[in-house]
């Protein structure tokens, strides 16, 4: 980047440096063919030298550390503020989170997304998004797959069981006798496709577990718990849809305070000032106050029905809404995996069945051969 003169001219983007020896004078330019110093086509003197930047502003140290005091001086304002939303100059890289950052839309994109309009960059970082959620839906899956595995209760209801006759634990041992382990269906269903380790869902102990920590004792109550835990799932995820967008229209406004507030500040010192302490003032927050309209009218678009700037109400609301937002995401993980785990033993218990049948008619058929050749003799 070049730097600016005093008079507001761009300067120049590079300087050069001259290469200096141990005495600190300057080394010339030998000419390989006669020995001597090279000259230019103006006969001047040739030195060794170098370039270098005329500024440090494209420094990636500098820059981090620019992003970093911005984000220190936004979220010190935020906290005097009341507003609950905080900045954070790292990659999700640096912060060990493991999460695809969303790109950057453009005035341009975000200007036909706040009228509704649909971009494709606006349309990459609703995917994005979705991927994200998805991502800690599977671990979040996997984690419970895990702590049910080595669950105490689980081993208690387990030994329990033994003596109680359950079609369903029955199938699940043949099918583990049979292949090891249960198998997926070719087509993933609804809830099964959401799981990326799928590994935990063919485990004839996970597959057991959740059987009898969900006393299920038959394919009737299976399919009613099923039906059940479907209902639920769908109230979850509407539920969950709509304080996701009333949270996230929330943390939006405390944003946009974030930004206007400051801005919105100077204006009202300005209209407090009158004659030349206005007019010296005006000039020294000229940019300020020239951001002034656009982001009063950016506020102004995100307020509904007459609605007022309550920063420390919306504070409040996220926090309570963040709350119940985990909470019924969690029960919503848990029981989209229950689902998983129906929709995989439901599979195998009619891969099971026509396994069978095949099986029984590949005998059948044999046994007929067999009759026919002792006739024949």
């Amino acid at each position: 980047m070049r730097p600016l003169s005093e008079n507001g001219e761009w300067g120049a983007k590079h300087k050069k440096i001259y290469d200096l020896d141990e005495n600190g004078e300057k080394i010339p330019v030998i000419d390989k063919k006669t020995g001597q110093q090279k000259v230019d086509k103006r006969n001047r003197k040739q030195w060794k030298c170098h370039t270098a930047d005329s500024t440090d502003w494209n420094s990636k140290e500098n820059a981090k550390m620019w992003r970093k005091d911005l984000a220190d001086t936004i979220n010190a304002t935020n906290e005097q503020l009341g507003i609950a939303v905080h900045w954070e100059h790292r990659s999700f890289k640096e912060q060990g989170i493991d999460r695809e950052p969303t790109i950057h839309i453009g005035a341009v994109a975000n200007a036909l997304e706040r009228k509704g309009i649909q971009t494709e960059r606006g349309n990459i970082n609703r995917e994005i998004i979705k991927n994200n959620l998805l991502l800690e839906q599977v671990k979040e899956m996997l984690m419970l797959a895990k702590q049910e595995l080595h669950s105490v209760q689980y081993a208690k209801i387990k030994n329990a069981a033994v003596s109680v006759k359950n079609e369903v634990i029955e199938m699940i041992a043949k099918v583990r006798e049979r292949k090891g382990r249960l198998d997926l269906p070719i087509v993933s269903g609804k809830h099964l496709r959401k799981i990326s380790d799928r590994a935990a869902l063919q485990s004839a102990d996970n597959a057991e577990k959740f059987i009898t920590t969900r006393k299920i004792d038959s394919f009737e109550s299976l399919a009613n718990f099923t039906a059940d835990k479907e209902q639920r799932y769908q109230e979850l995820e509407t539920v969950h849809l709509s304080k996701g967008q009333k949270l996230n229209r929330l943390k939006e406004l405390s944003k946009m305070y974030a930004l206007y507030a400051p801005i919105q500040a100077t204006y009202k010192e300005s209209q407090s000032l009158k004659g030349f302490a206005k007019m010296k003032y005006d000039k020294e927050h000229k940019d300020s106050l020239s951001k002034y309209p656009e982001l009063k009218e950016r506020m102004q678009s995100l307020l509904q029905n007459g609605e007022k700037i309550t920063p420390k109400q919306w504070k409040a609301e996220i926090q309570s809404l963040q709350s119940q937002y985990d909470s019924i995401g969690k029960e919503q993980t848990k029981t989209a995996t229950e689902l998983a785990y129906a929709e995989v033993i439901s599979y195998n218990k009619k891969n099971l069945e026509r396994e069978l049948q095949n099986e029984s008619r590949q005998h059948s058929k044999q046994q007929r051969k067999t009759k026919r050749r002792e006739e024949e003799i």
